[in-house]
């Protein structure tokens, strides 16, 4: 029994709790959880039980437990607070965070929250906000430790001793001039470890470059990971330090694009609700179903147009699903791998046609062999040469197609501003379903006939 309820989940452990009216045990669970915590077990709720823990939250905690909810779930449970929750919700927030709560808030609350700040920080949340939110400036945390390069490292000692404390996340304190014009960075141990009377000039780094502020999210995610960083400047055009970002900012990053990325394939958006009503996740799913029964058709057009060739050999209809299932698996791992290569700053101009080649040539090999073994399982289910001939020859096109595909569709959707996580599938199915019914049976109707 006690490895069993040791084995609990949190999430049970909370319906159970619920669902026996025990309130105090609630808010002590819940109490004990860090913000994002409580935001996964929120969105873990249908609407009823998230309204009870919701009110069983501390309001000190409210406004970090809603920047990390969905954007869906985040509406409602702001709808279920007043102007003065809201404001309180707000009060001693990290100004990134605050950025990204207050783009979801009604114009009126926003208002009021911009009046609660004093004008220094009301100044620098307005110009977080003036950045696109996927940008490097949308990402920065205006918190920042400042030095000049001429000073000795026992005066910056000094310094932070009066100071009282550093914000989260520092490791690296920055050097400016006197306009704030970026310099370079100074480390914590070397500050610590190098000798009191050396300026901040002698031991600072100034290999790490700072962040452009327009700069997207994605090419921040690189520039953290290429360089094993923890944290990095962020610069306006003229390299004047503007902020900071730290690793936890770029840690949200990779898992937002990662739920965008899984819930893409499907059509779905990651900010929905879970426990939407059953009439708007219906209306959300149908749009791409209903392209996809679009395509399907297609796909059935094309059929069409050889039924005297299935009426008159009908051993092809029950080999047709080989052919579009074969190259949709291969164009899908072309697709996956080509998106990914995007989404990496792999490709450009002067690789793209090498790795054309290349996906190409793995479709020709790859379908050369997958259409020997076709082949010799059709001579030996059905005793017909012809057939597996026709069957292997659409195969291998196909396959060639499918990974030339997708090579192609990701590209041409992302120069034509589309999505390729969301649309790709979509687009590379309909190829392979269209091309490898069209040759499979094009050549059934001309060398069986």
């Amino acid at each position: 029994m006690d490895n069993q309820e040791q084995k609990q989940t949190p999430l049970e452990t909370l319906r159970e709790a619920l669902e026996g009216g025990a309130m105090r045990p609630v808010r002590r669970m819940i109490g004990s959880l860090h913000p994002s915590e409580v935001a996964r077990l929120l969105e873990s709720l249908p609407p009823a039980e998230r309204a009870v823990v919701w009110e069983l939250v501390d309001p000190d905690d409210e406004g970090d437990i809603l920047v990390e909810v969905a954007d869906e779930v985040r509406s409602g449970l702001i709808e279920r607070m007043d102007a003065q929750e809201l404001i309180a919700a707000t009060e001693g927030m990290e100004l990134d965070d605050l950025a990204d709560l207050v783009a979801g808030l009604p114009e009126t609350v926003t208002r009021q929250v911009l009046r609660s700040l004093d004008k220094q920080d009301r100044d620098r949340l307005r110009e977080v906000l003036s950045y696109p939110e996927d940008s490097a400036g949308g990402l920065m945390n205006k918190d920042t430790v400042t030095v000049r390069p001429d000073v000795t490292l026992e005066v910056v000692v000094r310094y932070l001793r009066v100071h009282g404390g550093m914000p989260d996340q520092t490791e690296s304190i920055f050097v400016v001039n006197r306009d704030d014009i970026f310099l370079g960075t100074l480390t914590l141990s070397r500050l610590l470890t190098n000798d009191p009377d050396l300026t901040v000039a002698e031991v600072m780094d100034t290999e790490t470059k700072p962040i452009p502020a327009e700069t997207s999210d994605q090419e921040v995610v690189r520039f953290f990971e290429n360089r094993d960083l923890l944290s990095a400047a962020v610069v306006d055009m003229d390299n004047r330090l503007l902020g900071r970002i730290t690793v936890d900012d770029v840690l949200d990053v990779i898992r937002e694009e990662a739920e965008h990325s899984l819930m893409s394939r499907a059509g779905l958006d990651e900010e929905d609700d879970m426990f939407a009503p059953v009439v708007t996740s219906a209306r959300r799913r149908a749009v791409w179903l209903g392209i996809n029964l679009a395509t399907a058709f297609l796909a059935a057009s094309v059929v069409d147009l050889f039924q005297g060739t299935v009426d008159a050999i009908v051993l092809l209809a029950v080999l047709m699903p080989v052919v579009p299932s074969m190259g949709g698996v291969a164009g899908t791992q072309s697709l996956t791998i080509i998106t990914r290569a995007m989404a990496l700053g792999q490709i450009d101009k002067s690789n793209a046609r090498q790795i054309l080649a290349k996906e190409v040539s793995v479709g020709i090999l790859n379908g050369v062999g997958w259409a020997l073994v076709v082949a010799v399982v059709t001579v030996a289910w059905f005793g017909t040469w012809m057939v597996a001939a026709v069957i292997a020859a659409a195969l291998t096109l196909n396959m060639i197609v499918a990974a030339a595909a997708g090579f192609v569709v990701p590209l041409t959707l992302k120069r034509l501003g589309v999505d390729p996580a969301i649309a790709g599938g979509v687009v590379l199915t309909t190829v392979t379903d269209v091309v490898g019914l069209m040759v499979f049976l094009g050549l059934g109707t001309l060398l069986l006939l």
